[in-house]
């Protein structure tokens, strides 16, 4: 059974392109949330999410990533234009993947993703376009930069 995506991003068009991207890879699309209420209910059907910081709702996005990770043992990927607005909700996520993205990137991280069997042992490092938040074990996040 394929891996299944939650996509919490609130422009329609940016979430249909994500989608687009996250079904022609391979995967399935648990649910298009706009906001925390939505994500949240459909984390229970979800082992990926890629979440955006401005929400419907407001910047809930670093919250809800904590949330999904923690409660729900999704694997976290943001997907934003502002990544130094996600602050101490980073720890939580495997990284970052800055827009505008390449549908490369993302189809890259979820191979990647899904391929591990222990979130602490992704290496996300090398995808171009992808700042990631933890490397491996032992790794501490942060001021690495993907080349």
């Amino acid at each position: 059974m394929a891996q299944r995506v939650l996509i919490v991003e609130d422009e329609i068009f940016v979430a249909l392109e994500i989608e687009d991207i996250v079904t022609s890879a391979g995967f399935a699309v648990s649910a298009i949330a706009a906001d925390r209420a939505a994500a949240l209910s459909a984390a229970p059907e979800s082992d990926i999410a890629l979440v955006d910081l401005n929400l419907r709702d407001g910047p809930t996005g670093p919250l809800i990533g904590q949330t999904l990770a923690r409660d729900f043992g999704i694997k976290v990927i943001y997907v934003t234009a502002n990544p130094s607005q996600i602050g101490p909700a980073a720890e939580a996520a495997l990284g970052v993947i800055t827009k505008p993205f390449r549908s490369a990137t993302i189809e890259t991280a979820l191979a990647i993703v899904s391929a591990a069997n222990d979130d602490l042992a992704i290496d996300l490092s090398a995808v171009s376009g992808f700042i990631p938040f933890r490397q491996g074990p032992g790794a501490s996040r942060g001021s690495e930069s993907a080349g």
